[in-house]
C-alpha cells in the first residue's frame, strides 16, 4: 500500500504517520521524489484498510499496490532509481555504466593489466570472480580471499570500483570488506537466505536473473533484498535457457523495456554470459544500449584460449575498446553518455 503525502507535509506529520504504521505492526518506507513524498507500507495490508489514514494531517490519499513486488514496482516509486557505487560512479540516470574484466581472478599481474586496459577504454567498474560457481566440481573454483586482495589492489591503482560474486552468506563479511558491489549470480537468484543476508546490508547488490526464471520471479527476488532494508539493488539480464543450443543462453532483450515498464530499479545487461560466444558480444551490447539498459557487464581477457573459465565468451582488450566506441555512438542517440 502507498500513502501519498501532501506537498506541504511537515516532518512532524510524516513522523506521526510512520509511527502510526509501526504501531499497527507494519513496516513503513519513506520515498522522497522530485515532486512528492510517499510512504510504502509492507505487511498485512488488511490492517490498514480499516484505519482512517486519509484523515491524518499531511496525508493526501491511500492507494493499494497491486503488484506482488511492492518496493520494486513503479507503483511504489515512479521515478527511475540510481545506485551510488563509489565517488563519481552511479548506476542509472543519464550515464551508462560498463563493468568489464575477466570471468575469474587468475593472478595478480593479469588482473592489474586488464584493469588498466578496460579503464583506458572507458569502463568504470572492474569485474572478476574470486569465488566461482562451476558446473563441474573439478573446474577452477577461484582464488578466494587472495583474489579479493588482487581486486582491491587493482581498485587502488586504477580508481575502478569492483564487483565480485558472493556465493555463501558465511563469506558475506569477507567479501564486503573488499567489494564495492556484491554480485548474486544466476544460480543463487532464489537463494532466499542469501538474499535476506545482503538485504540487511547497505552495500550495492547486483542481482542476476536466473537462467530459467520469469521476470516476475526476478523482481520478487529483488523484493527480498529491498524488504530487508537495502535499497541499493541493480538488476542484471544475462540470458535465459531456451530450446536454442547455438548460443550458451538466449539474451532476453524483451526484458529490458519490460522491466523498465514494471520497476524503478536500474538494469544492466551481460551479453557475454547470454551468448557464450565473443563474436556475438558486440552486437548484443549495441542492442542492449539501444533497448534502454543502464549499463553492460562484459568479460575481457588478454589470452582467452588459456582463460581458467569462460574464455570462449571473453573479448580481447582491443576488441573491447572497439565495442566501447560503438556503444558510445548509440548512447548518444539514446540521450545517454558513457
Amino acid at each position: 500500500m502507498i500513502i501519498v503525502l501532501k506537498p506541504g507535509a511537515t516532518k512532524q506529520e510524516i513522523d506521526h504517520v510512520m509511527e502510526k504504521i509501526e504501531k499497527l505492526g507494519l513496516k513503513p518506507w519513506l520515498s522522497e521524489g522530485v515532486e512528492r513524498k510517499i510512504i510504502g507500507v509492507i505487511g498485512e495490508e488488511d490492517v490498514l484498510r480499516v484505519q482512517p489514514l486519509e484523515g491524518i494531517p499531511g496525508v493526501e490519499k491511500v492507494m493499494p499496490i497491486l503488484k506482488p513486488y511492492k518496493l520494486a514496482s513503479l507503483e511504489y516509486k515512479s521515478e527511475p532509481s540510481t545506485v551510488k557505487v563509489a565517488e563519481g560512479i552511479i548506476i542509472g540516470g543519464k550515464k551508462l555504466t560498463v563493468m568489464a574484466g575477466p570471468c575469474s581472478v587468475e593472478d595478480r599481474g593479469m588482473l592489474l593489466d586488464i584493469a588498466r586496459s578496460v579503464k583506458k577504454s572507458g569502463a568504470n567498474i572492474l569485474r572478476g570472480g574470486a569465488f566461482k560457481p562451476r558446473t563441474s566440481p573439478y573446474s577452477f573454483q577461484g582464488l578466494g580471499e587472495e583474489g579479493l586482495k588482487y581486486l582491491a589492489e587493482a581498485r587502488e591503482k586504477t580508481g575502478l570500483a569492483i564487483v565480485t560474486e558472493l556465493m555463501d552468506a558465511r563469506n558475506l563479511d569477507l567479501v564486503m570488506e573488499y567489494a564495492d558491489i556484491l554480485q548474486i549470480g544466476a544460480r543463487n537468484m532464489q537463494n532466499y537466505d542469501l538474499l535476506k543476508a545482503v538485504g540487511r546490508t547497505d552495500k550495492p547488490v547486483l542481482l542476476k536473473r536466473g537462467m530459467s526464471n520469469t521476470i516476475k520471479e526476478f523482481l520478487m527476488s529483488a523484493e527480498y533484498i529491498l524488504a530487508g532494508g537495502n535499497p541499493n539493488v541493480i538488476l542484471c539480464e544475462r540470458g535465459i535457457r531456451t530450446f536454442e543450443d547455438f548460443t550458451r543462453f538466449t539474451l532476453d532483450i524483451n526484458a529490458v523495456p519490460a522491466i523498465k515498464s514494471l520497476s524503478h530499479l536500474p538494469l544492466i545487461v551481460d551479453p557475454s554470459h547470454a551468448s557464450g560466444k565473443w563474436g556475438l558480444v558486440p552486437a548484443l551490447s549495441r542492442a542492449a544500449v539501444a533497448a534502454g539498459a543502464d549499463g553492460l557487464m562484459i568479460e575481457v581477457h588478454p589470452n582467452p584460449e588459456d582463460a581458467f573459465s569462460d574464455g570462449s565468451q571473453s573479448l580481447l582488450p582491443d576488441k573491447f575498446g572497439k565495442v566501447m566506441k560503438e556503444i558510445e555512438q548509440i548512447a548518444e542517440i539514446m540521450g545517454r553518455e558513457i
